[in-house]
């Protein structure tokens, strides 16, 4: 759990505990993800999969329908125009993180994590969370609005040894 900007006891990084918590980052936006684990605080950053989502990156009218639907009103004869509560863009952003969120799940159901760190862009980062279940929503323990997605692993790598270096994250620490 996320605690006063910095990493709670259970930090990844604390190189006076005994026991090495498994640590996945995940760095996203809403198009992609990149999934990544750390054995240890001075092991290599071991990638593990990407997720795409290519959807998330079209405009919104190449998403939807020609024209928005139709619906009867109870007292009149006609019909009036029905638009879709929420932007269709909006929705496939939510797809991924749900999609993001059940990767997630299955990998801490089967033991590959005990702690998680989230690297997303806004606002995709608050519908990640929002999609997260009870059990890997604690797991998480530190959150950072970032978009690393189109970073090298050298690059990552330098960015979160800075972290690291720094008594643990910050919350929205400008990188």
């Amino acid at each position: 759990m996320v605690a006063a900007g910095r990493l709670t006891d259970g930090d990844p990084f604390n190189k006076s505990s005994d026991i090495m918590q498994r640590l996945f980052i995940v760095i996203a936006n809403a198009s992609r993800a990149r999934l990544f684990s750390r054995d240890g605080p001075t092991d290599e950053l071991i990638p593990l999969v990407t997720l795409s989502h290519p959807e998330s990156r079209q405009l919104g009218h190449e998403l939807a329908d020609d024209r928005p639907g139709r619906q009867a009103n109870d007292r009149s004869s006609g019909s009036n125009r029905y638009e879709p509560p929420t932007d269709v863009r909006r929705h496939e952003h939510a797809k991924f993180a749900h999609q993001l969120a059940e990767e997630l799940r299955k990998r801490l159901l089967a033991g590959e994590f005990d702690a998680l760190w989230l690297l997303a862009s806004n606002p995709f980062l608050g519908e990640l969370k929002a999609a997260l279940g009870s059990a890997v929503a604690a797991q998480v323990q530190f959150t950072l609005p970032a978009d690393w997605t189109s970073l090298g692993l050298a690059e990552i790598e330098e960015k979160l040894g800075s972290l690291a270096q720094e008594d643990g994250p910050r919350h929205g620490a400008a990188l």
